[in-house]
């Protein structure tokens, strides 16, 4: 019995660690095959040939997602080749009966963003709705900072550009320098 015991310890020692280092080994360079379901349901991958930016926030530092979606270059705006995804980490605050009501404020909100930007699309020609553009991932669990090698209980920023291929550009821990994300965006194009 004992052994038994020692086995499942050392198994389960052995999977966490490689989770852990998995989560790690998140660098500039990478091609992690990362996948996220948005609160419309959809998922986004990093590598299904679009440019994706995700920005991590919390509801303390949530304002900081704009001012990152404010440095993207005008050109990704309604341009099908780009993805911003918002990733909101919740650090395992939101109990899950409240979760589908979080969902639902948040939608509200995205709705309220495109009718925002519907004055900017139509100056550009942009038929589509902004809707379809604008993509939230609520991280209840800590399962979306953990694949990007942050901590669930993190209050910080982390900004992640990657390439159509899934490669990682560039990451940031603040809101990226003026220009730094619209270069970025270059090399990843």
């Amino acid at each position: 019995m004992i052994t038994r015991c020692l086995q499942r310890f050392f198994i389960g020692s052995l999977l966490a660690a490689a989770l852990a280092a998995a989560a790690a080994e998140l660098q500039t360079g990478g091609v992690p095959h990362l996948i996220f379901r948005d609160v419309d349901g959809q998922e986004h991958s990093t590598s299904n040939g679009h440019v994706t930016i995700i920005t991590v926030v919390t509801r303390q530092n949530e304002a900081k997602a704009k001012a990152v979606a404010d440095r993207v270059p005008d050109r990704c705006l309604g341009n099908p080749k780009y993805r911003y995804v918002t990733l909101v980490n919740f650090q395992r605050k939101i109990p899950g009966p409240l979760q589908g009501l979080t969902k639902a404020i948040i939608r509200k909100r995205l709705t309220a963003e495109a009718n925002r930007l519907r004055p900017k699309y139509t100056a550009k020609h942009i038929t589509h709705d902004p809707r379809q553009d604008i993509f939230v991932v609520a991280d209840f669990d800590g399962a979306g900072v953990t694949k990007l090698g942050l901590s669930p209980d993190s209050d910080g920023l982390g900004v992640f550009l990657f390439n159509g291929q899934g490669k990682l550009i560039a990451r940031w821990s603040e809101v990226p320098p003026e220009d730094a994300l619209a270069k970025a965006v270059s090399a990843a194009d």
